[in-house]
């Protein structure tokens, strides 16, 4: 854990974690997948807010991964049932 470093990119993919967790696509803590659409909402919400706030400030890499993720993650979402 002394190697991890926090990056754009790693608050990114938490951020997109929790979200793949809340739509039952990877399992939680407890190794259980359930799905929470209200949750995995918010989290995309957050990513696209973090999008907004960081407009034009990014590196071309960080926006590629975010605009990746938010887009993945908002076609997940509407696959869900």
């Amino acid at each position: 854990m002394d190697n991890m470093q926090a990056t754009f990119s790693v608050l990114t993919m938490s951020i997109a974690s929790t979200a793949l967790m809340a739509m039952g696509l990877a399992p939680n803590q407890d190794n259980k997948t359930e799905v929470d659409k209200t949750m995995a909402r918010f989290n995309i919400d957050m990513l696209v807010m973090l999008r907004e706030k960081t407009k034009n400030r990014l590196n071309a890499d960080e926006e590629n991964l975010l605009n990746h993720i938010i887009q993945d993650l908002q076609h997940k979402f509407l696959q869900l049932k």
